[in-house]
């Protein structure tokens, strides 16, 4: 049986060399706490297919037979998300929106979730997800979301010593990340950078995996999340470490 002290070590030993851990690997992260994960997946980034690649990561969390159970807040159009009543009984939100213009009770559900220091995921777009508050980025994120590079230049994905350390990239390998680069330099000061992406065309490197605390919640963000991303099994691995992460079942 793995501790959670054996966890984040074999973390490194897994990127090492070992391929992809399988479910039973998975059910060790949560096992010293067998009560299900309640996750509300925040969907709304049409650019991005968000509903349908969160239906794929819902199908892989099956597979997996992780200690997680799914909930939605799925968009009608950019001024409506019904279903944000799960985030009050939620243990983690998943934030895959772009551009939003909620107003009114959708509006103050997302800001009260967020201000309460709850666990956070946010996915790629969430760093503009709700256009209406867009400070939503600085403040709970960390991020400086600045626009991206062009499409086209493929990224290279480098997990750096403290992201192999961490319980969020055990069992993932490097991968070439689909779509284009977000520019983010200039991240708040208590963000702890896991993961940078670099292009050649032109020579840039961005920070694209960050931790932080946010009165006292967990917090996780990526700008990875093209659907090509959520077609390999290192980004779905990815995403369902940093749930368990935020919600507190692996240090």
């Amino acid at each position: 049986m793995l501790t959670r002290r054996t966890f984040v070590r074999q973390s490194a030993a897994g990127l090492a060399g070992a391929s992809i851990l399988g479910p039973s690997a998975f059910q060790a992260i949560g096992e010293e706490n067998t009560k299900p994960v309640k996750v509300c997946f925040v969907s709304g980034s049409g650019e991005y297919k968000s509903d349908e690649s969160l239906a794929s990561f819902e199908k892989y969390l099956a597979n997996a037979k992780l200690p997680i159970t799914v909930s939605w807040a799925k968009w009608k159009s950019e001024t409506d998300l019904p279903g944000l009543e799960a985030l009050d009984t939620c243990d983690t939100m998943l934030l895959f929106t772009r551009r939003l213009k909620l107003e009114g009770d959708q509006l103050e559900r997302i800001k009260k979730y967020c201000q309460s220091g709850k666990p956070i995921v946010g996915v790629r777009t969430a760093s503009h997800g709700v256009q209406s508050w867009l400070e939503l980025d600085r403040e709970v994120l960390g991020g400086n979301y600045k626009g991206h590079y062009g499409e086209g230049p493929q990224i290279k994905l480098s997990i750096n010593e403290k992201g192999t350390a961490h319980p969020i990239f055990a069992g993932v390998r490097e991968f070439p990340p689909g779509g284009s680069l977000y520019k983010n330099m200039g991240l708040v000061e208590d963000v702890e950078v896991l993961a940078t992406g670099s292009i050649d065309k032109p020579v840039a490197s961005e920070p694209v995996a960050w931790t932080r605390m946010h009165k006292g919640g967990r917090v996780f963000y990526t700008s990875l999340g093209h659907p090509k991303d959520f077609e390999n099994e290192n980004f779905q691995r990815l995403l369902a470490n940093s749930l368990l992460w935020t919600a507190s079942r692996a240090k």
